[in-house]
């Protein structure tokens, strides 16, 4: 569920990484709704050149979907199913991954301005006892730290993920594939788990991304209002902003609705149709499913202040070095960068099984949510896809 996390070998469900080696598939086709002219419907040369080298790299397809001054425009290439040879369609859901920590931290932040959570209290306060044991302790952690993953508490993914810190009585869950598709988890289970490894580092002396602190925040959103953390981010997120083909995964949902391309994970080597399986091992770290349009639509209203007054998105802006990301800032669920073209950049990201999103908004206002259905393996592989966002977010 990390967006930019990096590996190889067997990756892990967790988060991250795979691919697959193709036969690469010739640039699909490309369209336009409501562009204000023709010429914006053809393909920038540099996004095209861009989506090319992804295909031929072993992707099966990238679909670029940008909104802004321009109007909205798609653009794809490759295949959305190996089995049919049929593209993404237009309108595709797909998993977000990671994007889900950002429409979380949102709500977080709409309730630190009610008055109902105080970003720099402890996160005991909300929690009482479940941050705690082999040197885990909520009273030092606050929930600005959980948020910007500065935390330091340990990930639920355990050996293969990365993050976590494995000892020999640690209880985090082997990050296998098949073992954990069809698992159902609670969010309370998975931080049980998490809490049987010692801490990774001291609280605020670094930050290292961790999805335990997204379950945290979830659980937080939930014990303050009441309600299922999903039902929260319908009322306060996706319903004022008309969001419709953004969704929770009900409990045990192993689909995706509506139309949306297959996603491909390699499992030794081999690429297997990994779009179905449950997703609650992500839960609020990354269970989430829209549409790149819904995306954009979402990044571009909570970046304009449409979604919090100004004391909390500065909040949110407030940043620390990533730790995925060489020349990146973290604030709360916020990702800066400067694009290649000089471009200021605000967005997330989001990695999981089947799917790679990868999304930014310019000051001018535009902005692109690009998708691969299959995780990158290498890292020029990664670099490959950040390069269609890169063209993109410069062309428009």
């Amino acid at each position: 569920m990390n967006p930019f996390r990096r590996n190889s070998g067997k990756a892990a469900l967790s988060v991250v990484v795979a691919g697959a080696v193709l036969a690469a598939a010739a640039c699909g086709g490309e369209t336009s709704v409501g562009a204000p002219d023709e010429a914006a419907k053809t393909t920038p040369p540099a996004v095209a050149a861009a989506m090319d080298k992804v295909v031929r790299q072993g992707f099966p397809g990238v679909q670029v979907v940008i909104d802004g001054p321009a109007g909205h425009r798609t653009f794809t290439a490759g295949v959305g199913d190996l089995n049919t040879r049929a593209p993404f369609p237009d309108d595709a859901r797909v998993r977000i991954g990671s994007n889900t920590k950002t429409y979380v931290a949102t709500v977080i932040m709409q309730l630190v301005a009610e008055g109902k959570v105080d970003l720099d209290a402890s996160i005991e306060r909300y929690l009482p006892g479940m941050v705690q044991g082999n040197g885990n302790d909520g009273n030092r952690i606050s929930v600005r730290q959980v948020l910007q993953h500065t935390s330091g508490v340990p990930d639920y993914l355990g050996r293969g993920a990365g993050d976590g810190i494995t000892t020999q009585n640690s209880e985090q869950i082997d990050p296998d594939e098949e073992t954990l598709r069809w698992q159902h988890f609670e969010m309370t289970e998975l931080v049980r788990r998490a809490m049987t490894a010692p801490p990774q580092f001291e609280p605020g002396a670094k930050s290292v991304y961790t999805n335990t602190n997204y379950l945290l925040a979830g659980l937080l959103i939930e014990r303050v209002t009441g309600n299922p953390a999903a039902d929260e981010i319908g009322r306060r997120i996706l319903e004022p902003l008309g969001l419709r083909d953004t969704y929770v995964p009900a409990a045990r949902e192993t689909g995706i609705r509506g139309p949306h391309a297959r996603g491909y994970h390699r499992i030794d080597g081999k690429p297997v149709d990994f779009t179905d399986f449950d997703p609650s091992w992500g839960a609020t770290a990354g269970d989430m499913i829209a549409t790149p349009t819904d995306m954009n639509r979402f990044f571009t209203a909570l970046l304009a202040g449409k979604l919090l007054p100004p004391a909390q998105l500065a909040e949110m802006k407030r940043t620390v070095p990533f730790d995925r990301m060489p020349g990146a800032d973290y604030g709360l669920a916020l990702i800066h960068r400067t694009a290649p073209c000089g471009k200021e950049v605000w967005g997330h990201g989001g990695s999981i099984p089947g799917f790679e999103t990868r999304n930014g908004v310019t000051a001018e206002g535009t902005a692109v949510t690009v998708t691969v259905n299959q995780l990158p393996a290498t890292e020029e592989e990664a670099d490959a896809v950040n390069g269609v966002l890169d063209a993109a977010l410069c062309a428009s």
